[in-house]
This record gives C-alpha cells, sequence and structure tokens, in this order.
C-alpha cells in the first residue's frame, strides 16, 4: 500500500512540473531501464543495463553509468532540464546512484 500512495504522490509532483521531460527509471529483478518521456507520454529514447559495455562491474557502479549514459544522450538531443520519475521506487541504492550519474552528466532536475 505505501508503494502505491509513494507513486501517487511522486506522479502528481511531476504533473506540476509538466513543461519538462521526463527521466523515467523503471528496476526489474535482473536490470534496470531509464527512459526519457515527452510531455505528450511519447517515448524519445532509453538505455538497459544490458546495453552496457562492462558487465562485471559492481550494481552501484552499473547504475551510475547508465545515468551518465542517458545524461549524454539526453545533451545530444539538447534535453538539459527534466524531472526524475522514479515511480514507486525508494530513492536509494541503485535509483539514487542513476540520479547521480545523470547529474554527473550535465542534467538538471
Amino acid at each position: 500500500m505505501s508503494k502505491i500512495k509513494r507513486q501517487t504522490r511522486i506522479r502528481k509532483n511531476i504533473a506540476l512540473v509538466s513543461d519538462r521531460h521526463r527521466l523515467s527509471v523503471f528496476r526489474s529483478n535482473k536490470y534496470m531501464y531509464v527512459q526519457v518521456i515527452d510531455q505528450k507520454g511519447q517515448t524519445l529514447f532509453g538505455l538497459t543495463e544490458k546495453s552496457l559495455e562492462k558487465k562485471d562491474a559492481a550494481r552501484i557502479e552499473k547504475a551510475k553509468k547508465l545515468g551518465k549514459a542517458i545524461a549524454k544522450m539526453a545533451m545530444e538531443k539538447e534535453i538539459k532540464k527534466v524531472v526524475f520519475d522514479k515511480g514507486r521506487l525508494a530513492y536509494h541504492g541503485k535509483v539514487k546512484a542513476i540520479a547521480e550519474g545523470a547529474r554527473e552528466g550535465g542534467l538538471q532536475f
């Protein structure tokens, strides 16, 4: 129940900042998925941990590299400001590492 409440609260706050693109994070049991979504709900581009070159790195390091890679792709498309949509996930561990990597890559939340 608390996960549903958290997701509702996050999505409500994202709707208030509707002039920015959304950096959406999804975590499955195996991989992390990150995508940039425009205001209409269309996915512009996305990445997964599977697409990273280094397979033997630690989970947090992979997540940080994933954040940097998505930030690089966003900068190439001239997207600098996004809203971080973590959905129902708590902001710690791999989710936090993706956010830190994206910030290091130049994205502003």
